[in-house]
């Protein structure tokens, strides 16, 4: 058994790569896949905004739209009544009524919803419980 000294370089390549390069190495392709990620969010969020915001605007305009019949019908409602005989100033006062009724008990209705809505009980305990633990901490002396 002859023993043989097996070289670490090959005279036909590079020479093997120490830990410290292949970790410093390592380090440096996990960050350039961080950054590679954190672009690739960021261009897949914007294009997401802005279908977000052309969504919501569009929201907007079916509710402007919507109110701009809501007062078209509400004038037809009038002139309906007027067909069946009212004067037109009986017939716009009733709707007008009949509007006025209608945000009343929608008043109503809102603040009872909010007389419901109690106060943050646990957070009130948990704050009051903090302050009693602070009063009761000795003070740091260096």
């Amino acid at each position: 058994m002859s023993t043989q000294f097996i070289p670490t370089t090959n005279p036909d390549s590079t020479p093997e790569r120490t830990l410290g390069q292949l970790v410093s190495d390592a380090s440096r392709d996990l960050s350039s896949i961080v950054r590679s990620e954190v672009a690739l969010a960021k261009a897949e969020v914007k294009v997401e905004a802005k279908s977000a915001v052309l969504g919501a605007v569009m929201f907007v305009v079916a509710g402007v739209v919507a109110f701009l019949a809501l007062i078209l019908l509400l004038v037809a409602a009038a002139y309906g009544l007027i067909a069946l005989g009212l004067s037109p100033w009986l017939a716009f006062l009733i709707v007008a009524v009949v509007l006025l009724i209608l945000a009343a008990v929608l008043v109503l209705v809102g603040k009872s919803r909010l007389s419901q809505v109690g106060k943050p009980e646990r957070t009130l305990r948990t704050a009051k419980e903090t302050v009693q633990t602070l009063k009761g901490a000795k003070p740091h002396t260096p």
